[in-house]
């Protein structure tokens, strides 16, 4: 599908949040209301996040005007992971353009686990979407520059703008997936054995871990999304990340693929996009509206944050932030039709 007909004026479809007050209130209420759920299970897969401390929970709401709203531990830091995927994605996005990424990684949700082997074979090679971790391999070896630093550096950077601040690497994150990333390395060997691979595979999936392993809190995720919900423009720092047209773009993505073969059930639950990751974090998008980042380690079965999950579907009601939720018309008398 193109987008060439430029000369033809966009109307977006946003609405607003509730009035401030009433958004700190509910927020609160959200953390209080699902602070003292136990269950789910830490990541251990991972060694280094196998250390977390399932109390931690954290509740972040920012506004595309900057207004921020939080409760509990939404300052304390952990690592990205795949939450990672869906900035990537916009970033290469704005460098190579969306017909070069539609074609070269696709945005079709693949139904199978993320590190699936039998989606790239069932597709001649072909990665179905950047949020899995094939796809998001490919999608990391998108990033321009004469060799891995730079590259490297375009990824960071484009993070951490993002974000509106620095993003730190976490190295003991870094070196802990780095030591049981077979399965990784071997999915990008395959992709390129399929001619798929713009750099060394191997290469791509040290970028990528690195990418998995910057550290952000709550907070950050809520202001990442709250870029993607304001066209593209940081909330806080008033800086252009992405242009608005790739912001729609990666939410299209996030709506259909962001949860993995959950996604389905998160849209039908929540309306809204989203992107989670082992560690915890979830990252949901209301365009036009604002951007809510939790953070909780336990996760449940399918490597959602339990609270997480609760905390979205709650605020989604109480703020609107479901896409598909809708109201008659006041003026609206007429009676159904049988």
């Amino acid at each position: 599908m193109s987008h060439d007909a430029e000369d033809v004026e966009k109307i977006v479809s946003t609405g607003a949040l509730p009035g401030w007050h009433t958004v700190e209130h509910l927020v609160e209420t959200a953390h209080e209301t699902f602070a003292h759920v136990r269950d789910g299970e830490v990541a251990d897969y991972i060694p280094a996040l196998a250390e977390a401390d399932p109390d931690l929970f954290g509740v972040c709401v920012v506004e595309v005007d900057g207004s921020v709203h939080s409760a509990g531990d939404v300052e304390h830091r952990f690592s990205v992971q795949s939450i990672s995927k869906a900035f990537v994605f916009a970033l290469a996005c704005q460098e190579v353009g969306h017909e070069r990424v539609l074609e070269t990684i696709g945005v079709n949700n693949t139904g199978l686990s993320f590190s699936s082997v039998m989606a790239i074979e069932l597709n001649g090679g072909h990665p179905m979407n950047p949020m899995v971790n094939v796809g998001a391999i490919a999608t990391t070896a998108l990033a321009p520059g004469a060799d891995q630093d730079a590259r490297w550096g375009f990824v960071r950077d484009g993070l951490s703008r993002f974000a509106g601040r620095e993003l730190e690497l976490d190295e003991g994150v870094l070196a802990s997936e780095t030591e049981g990333n077979q399965r990784n390395q071997s999915l990008a060997l395959l992709l390129e054995s399929y001619g798929r691979m713009p750099v060394d595979a191997l290469e791509a999936v040290d970028t990528y871990t690195r990418q998995c392993s910057l550290l952000v809190d709550a907070r950050d995720l809520a202001v990442m999304g709250a870029t993607l919900a304001g066209g593209g423009v940081n909330p806080l720092t008033g800086a252009r990340v992405v242009d608005a047209q790739i912001a729609r773009d990666t939410l299209s993505v996030m709506a259909t693929a962001g949860m993995y073969e959950h996604s389905g059930e998160w849209l039908f639950e929540v309306g809204a996009p989203a992107k989670s990751g082992v560690s915890g974090g979830i990252v949901t998008i209301a365009p036009g509206k604002g951007g809510l980042g939790t953070f909780s380690p336990p996760l449940d079965s399918a490597g959602n944050s339990v609270r997480g999950r609760r905390v979205a579907a709650y605020l989604a009601d109480a703020l609107g932030l479901d896409l598909f939720a809708s109201a008659p018309p006041a003026t609206n008398t007429q009676t159904p039709v049988s």
